[in-house]
Formats: C-alpha cells, sequence, structure tokens
C-alpha cells in the first residue's frame, strides 16, 4: 500500500533533519530517489516502496516518538554536552537516538519539555509566526512595583534593543518578601523570561514551565517522563 509524502517530510520523519534543512539538502542536489537526483521541492515519495538516500546513505523513516520531560534544574537541554554537565538525556534512557528537545530551557530551569524525533512538528512549534503559547510561574525578590505588571504585558525593551511581544501575566500569592507570576509569552528568545524582568530591575530566584502548547506536567514529578 502506497504511502506517499512530500520528500522533505520523509527526511524530517527519518531523523535526517528539520524541514528547512531538508529542503537545503534537496537543493543542494544531496537526495537521490531510486537513485536519481531529485532538487524540486515538494516531490513525494512512496515511504513504503521508494528507496532514498543522502549523501549517498539510505534512509528509512522512524516511527514518530514523543515524550513529554518535567525537567528538573540542574541539567541542560541538549543530547550531549562535551563539558560533562548532566542532560535531560540523562532522564531519558530508553528512547529512540534521534530524539531531540523541542526547544530549550535554561540550566536552572524546570518545568515541561518535549522530546521528539517528528522534525517536521518540531519546526511548527519552534517558528516564531506561529506564537505558540508558554506559560511559567516565576518567583522573584521582593514585590512588585505599582504598574510593573502592565510593563510586562505590553512588552518590554530588552538588552539588545529589541522589544518583546505582550504577555499574559498575572499575580499568584506570595508573601511579603517575594512575589510568584503567571506569565504566558508567545515567543522563545534566549532568557526571554529573566531578561524581561531583569530590565526592569527584579531578580528572578525561580522560574518553572508549567505549559508548553497544549502540554502541562499534570500528574509528572519533577525528573519524570511520559511518552506522548
Amino acid at each position: 500500500m502506497k504511502n506517499e509524502i512530500r520528500l522533505q517530510r520523509f527526511l524530517s520523519q527519518a531523523g535526517v533533519a528539520a524541514r528547512r534543512k531538508a529542503e537545503q539538502l534537496i537543493t543542494e542536489g544531496r537526495v537521490t530517489v531510486n537513485g536519481k537526483v531529485v532538487r524540486e521541492l515538494g516531490t513525494k515519495v512512496d515511504a513504503n516502496g521508494d528507496s532514498v538516500a543522502v549523501d549517498g546513505i539510505g534512509v528509512m523513516p522512524e516511527e514518530p516518538f514523543y515524550v513529554l520531560l518535567n525537567k528538573p534544574k540542574g541539567c541542560i537541554t541538549a543530547v550531549t554536552d562535551d563539558r560533562g554537565r548532566p542532560t535531560v538525556m540523562d532522564y531519558l534512557p530508553n528512547v529512540p537516538a534521534s530524539v531531540v528537545p523541542v526547544g530549550r530551557l535554561d540550566f536552572y530551569t524546570e518545568g515541561v519539555l518535549l522530546l521528539t524525533n517528528d522534525g517536521e512538528l518540531a519546526s511548527r512549534l519552534l517558528a516564531p509566526k506561529h506564537h505558540v503559547p508558554k506559560t511559567y510561574h516565576v518567583k522573584l525578590q521582593g514585590q512588585i512595583r505599582p504598574g510593573g505588571l502592565q510593563l510586562l504585558r505590553d512588552g518590554v525593551r530588552l538588552d539588545d534593543g529589541t522589544v518583546t511581544l505582550p504577555a499574559e501575566v498575572s499575580e499568584l500569592p506570595g508573601d511579603s518578601k517575594h512575589t510568584w507570576l503567571a506569565m504566558t509569552i508567545h515567543e522563545g528568545k534566549s532568557r526571554q523570561i529573566h531578561r524581561m524582568l531583569e530590565t526592569l530591575g527584579y531578580t528572578v530566584q525561580k522560574l518553572q514551565r508549567v505549559a508548553f502548547a497544549n502540554l502541562t506536567f499534570h500528574g509528572l514529578r519533577v525528573g519524570d517522563a511520559r511518552e506522548l
């Protein structure tokens, strides 16, 4: 039975590359289908019958694999680390080798992290044009000043001159020494939550991502994972 899909999607599902990189491989003439070089984007292949190779090496599509990790602090969001630091893969010993994180959480940030070998889905989730929501709980030192919530909601000019998109921000129960915020952002600039708050003079003491798109860590202890 035929299973026709676009060539770049086939390469993504095979774990060769994310969609844009797969398109580059095709246009560079590095991909063959049944022994013939294919340069045209959008070419369809039969995933069950055609022979596809990249740089002369045959590739086969993998079954899509998705796993949700409640990332602990103290590990990096990477498959390996040349400095020998713990990585998120230390908590996922039995996943396929082609599985990689979708996006990144900082070393000390906890919470929802999706990992997959589905390069096409990863590309869609990370594409800025899709404005995928990411919700964080943030612990600040001290009390937030009057007007502080609105400044975050309106967008903040960061240290590099860029202005963040409007955010959804609300205050959670705290105490006299700390403020807890719930913040939902729709972009993924490097260390964005930290930078937004530091720009306004606040110190972030704890950062936890509680939702990514429609995924939450409900029922997962820190360091635990579940296959989706």
